[in-house]
């Protein structure tokens, strides 16, 4: 058809160690692992620690229905939204709900389980299948009040965003974050599930891992008879945390303060971060280009962009570990290193300094712009009412906000100013010390706008050691979908010592000429960590099997890893697709066509299996079929650019150019800044003799991108058919000069000049 397929993974990138001088990864057999331990055996012993956990977040962040864990009012309330009345009120001693269920009637529903615990409550309800569901209607705890998370939504009940639909189910979305031992037990035949757990809440073994030989190793250490520690354990226990470096601290609580996809079904916390899970890179839509919090990120991205990530500092050194509160009251935890004194550890003596004063934070002692936080983590509120502050704790770059439109910390607060006057203020203040050295955020917004100097800027950014790893990698990722631009770069990143840079430079190189990927690319298909070797066998997967069987067996075992990864979510559409992309790569169509299927069965509007099953119908040679598909997603959603334009593309390979040109003209009024549609539908209605549309649209197609030597070549073809020489030499010297070797080019300027 023309039209590039959509890929879509979990989470954009794979990542591990390879390469010499990587550290070797410390690995458990499963079979070996311990069981968990009743939670009640480590309060037991650890008393202190016990206290502090009671009180915390995450002892009640899920409980059974009972006084008082459901701080919601259900005293026959009535809360109304979108035409939909939700009664909430008790009944035989049950908390119970009445709205409307999977088939829009009003129904009652038992509360399950109550969910979080401030400052948003919300509520479980049960549906078949073993389905825990979401409710929308949440109560705020500070506010005392009902109210709707999804205020401008108006989801119909069979819709995937209906607090009933799959999108909202939580042993989906939401339970791995909220128990202790989960396992989703999905059955993909029957579309249900038989979720377990070991404990509601997030208890002790949640992040140390499971407890039952601890318990057996204390009771023979109170017995005088300490046993032998198990081969790879710390007294029993996997996840050891005092003497694990920063990096290894985070990752213990990564799992669940991270957007992030998972790779294996049961992880134990404690293993390698990358063997369980993708985290997110710093990707549009989940954050700012220059890397600040857009989306619900869960901390993890934005704290790994930090230097005090990069110098070792972990969650435990801010935030009390059992009971999850701050160290110290308001700028007490920042001044444990950057007080005035020296802290004791040698590793984070050097942040000391004057900073929780006048003369650094330019604001009255004591008011809100002295705060740390005020400038250094601006919060977003998300949930409708829930603040939380960005964890990148960056020096604010008003700056950058004049060059790329990004947030700053200034203009949070001073709402009624603008970037350019926080810039000037900064300047004043600070002089030329301040920073304002060039950002990786220029580099990924002029990506994410397709501007031409992108890739070199991209490629500067990945070959930077000096940058944090998640930005390396997301400058990767950027670079992804072009075969050449910043080549080498990607090509030394797959031998970096750090695993998520290596991951990422695996995935850039899907679409590069055949034997450097598989030079580069093979030997990441026996990582020591599971994310790195799955995203090396799926930039694999699309080479001719004669082009990878030099790399058998290593590639069919990496890429069955990487089948195995997604059978783990084949409760969502994305994992079907995923599915879908390697089984057409590797030759099996049948399969592909059929995984795009229940994609869409479980989401009708999923635009990427939509347009990714159309072109792999058209490749068939199956047009009627690609176009049955197109046209049922527009009927559902005829404002989407990519199916429009899909469509468009379709009908004029089938020649059907009236059919086409509509389509197409429908596509570049939903997709403004795109040069090929309007570089398409050009060529259509020029083939249908509407000359003055044809010429306006090309024009466009160049506007959009000038540098697009297609589109100055269908210019120049445009006015020589019409007989306009003057013009098509115009448009012929400036192809010339972006061409000057083309001696085909060369001669048709001579033959325009000649008046031929």
């Amino acid at each position: 058809m023309g039209a590039a397929a959509v890929v879509l993974l979990g989470a954009g990138w794979l990542v591990t160690q390879h390469g010499k001088g990587a550290p070797a990864t410390r690995q458990v057999a499963a079979a070996s692992l311990p069981g968990y331990a009743d939670n009640a055996r480590c309060l037991e012993c650890h008393a202190p620690e016990a206290a502090a956990w009671r009180a915390s977040h995450h002892a009640r962040a899920m409980a059974a229905p009972a006084d008082p864990a459901v701080a919601g009012d259900f005293g026959n309330r009535r809360f109304s939204h979108a035409g939909v009345t939700t009664r909430l009120f008790r009944e035989d001693g049950r908390w119970r709900v009445n709205t409307d269920g999977p088939d829009g009637r009003a129904t009652d529903f038992d509360v399950r389980y109550a969910f979080g615990v401030a400052p948003v409550q919300q509520y479980l309800l049960g549906l078949p299948g073993g389905r825990l569901q979401a409710l929308q209607v949440a109560w705020d705890v500070l506010g005392g009040r009902w109210f709707h998370l999804l205020p401008h939504e108006k989801a119909p009940p069979g819709d995937v965003l209906h607090w009933t639909g799959r999108y909202q189910t939580a042993n989906t979305m939401c339970l791995s974050c909220h128990v202790t031992g989960y396992e989703k037990r999905y059955d993909l035949r029957t579309d249900s599930f038989d979720s377990r757990w070991r404990e509601a809440g997030v208890s002790c073994q949640a992040c140390h891992g499971p407890g039952e030989a601890h318990v057996q190793w204390a009771a023979g250490h109170a017995a005088g008879r300490p046993p032998a520690d198990p081969a790879g354990l710390r007294k029993g226990l996997l996840a050891g945390t005092r003497a694990s470096s920063g990096a290894r601290q985070v990752e213990l609580c990564a799992p669940c303060h991270s957007r992030r996809a998972e790779l294996t079904s049961t992880p134990v916390p404690g293993e390698p971060l990358l063997d369980h899970y993708l985290p997110s890179l710093l990707t549009e839509g989940l954050y700012h280009a220059d890397g600040q919090q857009d989306d619900e990120v869960f901390v993890y991205g934005s704290y790994r962009q930090s230097r005090m990530y990069a110098r070792g500092v972990s969650c435990n050194h801010c935030h009390e570990p059992h009971g999850g509160e701050l160290r110290a009251p308001g700028n007490g935890t920042c001044l444990q290193c950057h007080g005035a004194q020296p802290n004791a550890d040698p590793a984070f003596s050097a942040a000391a300094g004057h900073y929780d004063s006048p003369e650094h934070h330019h604001h009255p002692p004591g008011s809100e712009g002295a705060q740390c936080v005020a400038c250094h983590m601006p919060p977003k509120t998300y949930m409708r009412i829930q603040s939380r502050p960005d964890h990148s704790l960056r020096v604010p770059r008003p700056d950058l906000s004049v060059k790329l439109g990004t947030p700053n910390a200034c203009n949070g607060c001073h709402r009624d100013r603008n970037a350019a006057w926080a810039a000037q203020q900064v300047a004043h203040w600070y002089g030329l010390g301040r920073r304002q050295e060039p950002h990786y955020g220029e580099a990924f917004a002029a990506a994410r706008a397709g501007r031409r100097e992108a890739p070199e800027a991209l490629a500067r950014v990945a070959g930077d050691a000096a940058q944090p790893a998640v930005v390396r990698a997301t400058a990767l990722a950027l670079l992804r979908g072009d075969p050449s631009a910043g080549l080498e770069a990607r090509l030394a990143a797959t031998r970096d010592p750090d695993p998520e840079v290596r991951a990422a430079a695996a995935d850039s190189l899907e679409s590069a000429e055949a034997r450097r990927r598989s030079y580069a690319l093979a030997p990441l298909l026996t990582d020591p960590v599971l994310a790195v070797r799955v995203a090396a066998a799926r930039a694999l997967a699309s080479l001719a099997p004669a082009q990878r069987a030099a790399h058998e067996p290593a590639f069919s075992a990496a890429l069955a890893q990487y089948e195995a990864a997604q059978a783990v979510s084949l409760d969502m559409p994305g994992a079907h697709l995923n599915l879908a992309v390697v089984q057409a790569a590797t030759g099996r169509a049948a399969e592909a066509e059929a995984s795009y299927g229940v994609a869409l069965r479980m989401d009708p509007d999923f635009t990427p299996a939509r347009a990714n099953l159309a072109t792999l119908l058209n490749a068939q040679g199956r047009n009627a079929d690609a176009e049955r598909v197109l046209r049922e997603g527009l009927a559902r959603q005829p404002r989407i650019g990519e199916l429009q334009y899909s469509l468009g593309l379709l009908l004029a390979e089938d020649q059907r150019l009236p059919e086409a040109a509509e389509a197409l003209s429908r596509a570049a009024k939903l997709l403004p800044g795109r040069a090929r549609v309007r570089y398409n539908l050009g060529l259509a209605l020029q083939h249908l003799g509407r000359r003055p549309a044809a010429r306006e649209a090309l024009l466009e197609a160049w506007r959009l991108d000038p540098e697009d030597q297609a589109a100055v070549e269908a210019l120049v073809i445009f006015h020589a058919q019409g007989g306009e020489r003057r013009e098509a030499l115009v448009w012929a010297q400036r192809l010339q000069q972006a061409r000057p070797g083309d001696a085909s080019v060369r001669r048709f300027v001579e033959q325009l000049r000649a008046g031929r």
